[in-house]
């Protein structure tokens, strides 16, 4: 094969992986008007159109999702390979992808990598905030970090911290006005701080003993992170239902108080999930090494 196909080929895996011209020529480190000119040397040389473009999106046609099928994968494991060859090195390198969400992130990612960080300079750590269930193998991330019972199947899991509670909490300034609710039903009555998930507004699910009930709650506010929900219930705004971890230090001084204890049993914590790696970089392994939870 040609140097030059090779090079087409690249520039068309990105643009059609990324939908975006402009975000392709970012990630390859090349002008967007230089970008459009390989594609079109390509589709000339192959005799087919492989892209669809419009004013605002770019997409595969029928040949190029064939293309990109066939040829993606195969410059994946070439990528893999040339990464593997940092085993040669002195010391582990290479940029490892995690999605996950807030609280994880700043309670166990950061602080038990942040040491790792120190002592190998060559290892680039890429968080991204999500909360949703990422296809970590179509996205291109090295791993996940979720709850253990949401995991993907066929994904390797190993637990990276203890056992997690959710609880409902509000301030003493809120249950002085209103009373504290009895069962998960009575949540009806009072103004609760909602979560928007990327699947919609985010459910109250309680269980005690064998009975599970699932709760949709109303209020004034809805955000999509959880330390906004933290904040909005220190605030007053209403009732949150978040991990107990998160809101100890403000139970501890008075600042929040819970409700529903009964109905708030620990379930399985943050899970770091990952496909299957025959040939996992050292960067990697440190990585997983290190988050590894051990009781």
């Amino acid at each position: 094969m040609p140097r030059e196909d090779l090079s087409n080929l690249l520039a068309f895996v990105a643009v059609a992986r990324e939908r975006s011209f402009t975000k392709a020529a970012g990630k390859l480190g090349v002008s967007q008007s230089a970008l459009s000119h390989t594609i079109r040397r390509l589709e000339a040389r192959l005799g087919l159109r492989l892209l669809t473009r419009t004013t605002r999106s770019v997409a595969p046609t029928q040949a190029g999702e064939r293309l990109l099928n066939t040829v993606g994968p195969r410059l994946d494991e070439v990528e893999a390979e040339i990464a593997a060859l940092t085993e040669l090195r002195d010391k582990p390198a290479g940029t490892i992808r995690i999605t996950t969400s807030e609280h994880p992130a700043n309670t166990i990612l950061l602080p038990k990598l942040a040491p790792l960080l120190r002592e190998y300079p060559g290892i680039k750590l890429e968080l991204v905030i999500d909360y949703a269930m990422t296809d970590i193998v179509a996205e291109r991330y090295d791993a996940g970090v979720r709850f253990g019972e949401h995991l993907a199947r066929g994904m390797i899991a190993l637990p990276i911290g203890p056992e997690l509670r959710m609880v409902v909490v509000g301030t003493p300034a809120y249950f002085a006005k209103h009373p504290p609710p009895k069962k998960p039903q009575d949540l009806t009555n009072h103004g609760c701080i909602n979560l928007r998930m990327p699947s919609g507004i985010y459910v109250w699910g309680f269980a005690k003993g064998s009975r599970e009930l699932k709760v949709r709650v109303e209020g004034q506010l809805v955000v999509n992170g959880g330390d906004a929900v933290v904040t909005a219930a220190r605030a007053g705004i209403g009732l949150a239902y978040v991990p107990e971890d998160l809101v100890e230090p403000y139970i501890k001084k008075g600042q929040l108080k819970t409700v529903l204890d009964d109905w708030s049993p620990r379930f399985s914590g943050f899970h770091l999930y990952y496909a299957s790696r025959k040939q996992a970089s050292s960067a990697f392994s440190l990585v997983v090494d290190a988050l590894r939870y051990r009781g």
